[in-house]
């Protein structure tokens, strides 16, 4: 994640500093405070910027580009890739992602994103509820899927919940800030009620749960979220956290399209069905069925 400084935010929006710090005073302009410092994410400046325009009546948004940004997962990556729909894959993470599709730069973005509160909630509805970048949107059901801590074979450290993480100061490899297994795991730690500074992080940090398993495989790490599958096909031991939706957020006006029509019909294909029960930890019972709709 890029982060500006006060002075590299002012350059960017073409502001000045005082400006900046009359606005973030106000709560008006997206920030983060570490260690005394304002800092401002650039993803975040720009879907601020985006979100914020203006156009003139019957001015259409720019063409997105034909990419599915977001959450990655092995199982997408794959029937983008055998559906023949011509879509790329961008895997920033899910709250990154639903940005970056919000601004306009994707076609589409891949989420599971998890309530802090109540892991219970159905987060990602209640991310695009009451919106007015999403006005447009239609959510489609990619699979339900299995998240849990990843471990090396016979989980020699015995780790069977975040609890036992944090007692055993077991080495967990984080992912950035907004993926949707950093969220789950903020949803546990405030469920135990701990905080991040309570875990033994193993750095750096990794983008993809893929990155998580070779982590562990390497000796990195002791642990990490990622789905059934990472484990699966890494060779890890795995204990099951949450069944969790793992969405495909798209215009409406987009989900007509050929690329998306051609991927939507394949998630009903035997092909999908197959491969998903091959690397475990996937249900399609609703598969490409519209879960929320402005």
């Amino acid at each position: 994640m890029q982060l500006f400084t006060t002075a590299e935010a002012a350059h960017y929006l073409r502001l000045k500093e005082r400006k900046i710090y009359e606005m973030v005073a106000e709560g008006t302009v997206p920030c983060t405070k570490v260690t005394g410092r304002w800092l401002f994410p650039k993803t975040e400046l720009d879907h601020w910027l985006a979100s914020s325009v203006t156009r003139p009546a019957g001015l259409m948004r720019p063409e997105p580009a034909p990419i599915v940004g977001g959450s990655h997962d092995p199982l997408l990556e794959w029937a983008l890739r055998e559906s023949g729909c011509g879509l790329a894959t961008l895997a920033v993470g899910s709250e990154a992602g639903l940005a970056r599709f919000s601004a306009g730069e994707t076609i589409a973005a891949a989420m599971h994103l998890h309530a802090l509160e109540d892991a219970s909630a159905d987060a990602n509805v209640a991310a695009m509820t009451g919106r007015s970048d999403m006005q447009d949107a239609v959510m489609i059901e990619f699979c339900r899927r299995e998240q849990g801590f990843l471990l090396a074979p016979g989980n020699p450290l015995k780790l069977g919940s975040i609890d036992d993480v944090i007692a055993k100061r077991a080495r967990i490899a984080m992912r950035p800030k907004g993926a949707g297994a950093q969220l789950l795991l903020l949803t546990l730690l405030h469920r135990a009620k701990a905080s991040l500074d309570k875990l033994a992080g193993a750095g750096p940090v990794c983008p993809t749960g893929p990155d998580i398993a070779q982590a562990i495989r390497a000796g990195r790490a002791d642990t990490g979220i990622a789905t059934r599958a990472v484990a699966n096909s890494a060779g890890l031991d795995f204990v099951s956290i949450v069944w969790e939706p793992f969405d495909l957020v798209m215009r409406q006006h987009d989900y007509f399209r050929p690329a998306l029509q051609k991927l939507l019909t394949f998630l009903r294909s035997d092909e999908l069905a197959a491969r998903a029960q091959e690397m475990g930890g996937y249900d399609l019972r609703d598969a490409g069925g519209v879960r929320f709709i402005v």
